[in-house]
């Protein structure tokens, strides 16, 4: 199992130079894993590779 500490967070580059509301990805084999780049020292979540291509597309959309 990848602890999140060993994954490669990036920010989207549609993320604000001021750093606020802006949320961290790191892609790993299994899962897709987000966190709060403001504090992130708080608990990420793991999407299914399958689902966060749903939600993108679906973002991609709007």
């Amino acid at each position: 199992m990848t602890t999140t500490t060993e994954l490669a967070w990036f920010k989207s580059s549609y993320s604000g130079s001021q750093g606020d509301s802006c949320v961290e990805v790191a892609v790993a084999e299994q899962a897709v894993h987000v966190r709060d780049s403001k504090d992130v020292s708080r608990p990420a979540f793991a999407v299914g590779r399958e689902g966060w291509g749903r939600f993108a597309r679906y973002a991609a959309e709007k």
